[in-house]
């Protein structure tokens, strides 16, 4: 999984609290970055065997950065690999807002990832030319899952590249994980992204998280905080992920955009969006990088199920804010 999935969510964990309810942490490195989760029960737990085979499986089927796994053997060309459930289901959520996006959300660009520097793949010297010739190979609509389960591509070139929410998809396992042992107060982070489930019963206050304001660039300020309950947020931004050519100093943003090909700069500083479900989440917050504002707003219109932030600059230069109603509410004063 990418290394950088630095997204810019910064937990804050509030109060110590006391009564009968016992606060069980496990955290760690995984996928390339650091998690942390808390689950509350009335007695000690430790289900740190548990988290590692979830992030075990999520890793064998969808990393790219690990040669044995599925996806980095159907990229490979091996058309043979029968994808497991998580693959399908990762498969599905990426088709849905591909679909709700007007295609600007698209797992096929692995090809562009890689030939911009921000794959496991060959960093390339590109050109107009280089890049119309790498676009024959990006388009979900040239690929499918065939009725054995097996992977359909129009081209042996596709390369899928399922980082932008893959990670969200994991922290929902996570979560589906703490479900199936009956835990119903937990928050789950990963790299920044977040699932909350229920209350914080030890500090007697709901969840409560963090946004990085994305024009600080040596350490970490909070741009916002806001409280969650049963829901997922993830936040996406180009101020910690992009690389500058030795040679030319120029700046290279992570996001791509699926529709020209080349990294997107654009006005928009940092997304963060609310789902029920952390993979939506980390889809749409990458997807809002992509969309101009105008675009990502009426998007927002036609799916009330999602809620979103989105810190950009106008057009004299001056940083904004554009805030959901569901979003602001979520806002602690």
């Amino acid at each position: 999984m990418k290394k950088a999935f630095l997204l810019g969510a910064a937990l804050l964990f509030l109060g110590c609290g006391k009564g009968q309810w016992t606060k069980n942490q496990n955290w760690g490195n995984a996928l390339g970055t650091t998690y942390s989760i808390i689950y509350i029960s009335d007695r000690e737990l430790d289900y740190q065997q548990e988290i590692d085979s979830v992030f075990q499986v999520v890793n064998q089927s969808m990393s790219t950065y690990i040669p044995t796994s599925d996806i980095s053997k159907i990229n490979a060309g091996d058309s043979t690999i029968v994808v497991d459930d998580m693959f399908r289901e990762v498969f599905d959520i990426s088709n849905k807002v591909h679909k709700a996006s007007n295609g600007y959300f698209d797992p096929t660009v692995g090809v562009l990832a890689n030939a911009w520097g921000f794959g496991p793949g060959e960093q390339m010297e590109l050109d107009s030319l280089r890049v119309d010739s790498l676009l024959a190979y990006v388009g979900w609509d040239k690929v499918a899952i065939n009725k054995d389960n097996t992977i359909f591509k129009a081209h042996p070139a596709i390369r899928f590249d399922f980082n932008a929410v893959a990670k969200g998809y994991a922290i929902d396992r996570l979560g589906a994980m703490l479900d199936a042992k009956g835990i119903k107060n937990y928050l789950v982070e990963v790299g920044g992204e977040v699932l909350a489930k229920g209350t914080n019963l030890v500090s007697e206050k709901q969840w409560t998280v963090g946004i990085d304001d994305p024009q600080v660039e040596e350490g970490r300020q909070l741009k916002q905080i806001v409280s969650l309950k049963d829901r997922a947020m993830a936040s996406s931004g180009n101020y910690r992920k992009f690389r500058v050519d030795p040679e030319t100093g120029k700046k290279y943003v992570h996001t791509i955009n699926p529709k020209t090909g080349y990294t997107k700069s654009s006005n928009v500083l940092a997304t963060s969006v609310v789902a029920n479900t952390c993979a939506l989440a980390d889809a749409f917050a990458t997807t809002f990088m992509a969309m101009d504002l105008e675009e990502s707003q009426k998007l927002l219109g036609e799916h009330e199920e999602l809620e979103a932030y989105i810190i950009y600059l106008d057009e004299e230069g001056n940083t904004t804010e554009f805030m959901t109603p569901g979003f602001k509410a979520l806002v602690k004063q």
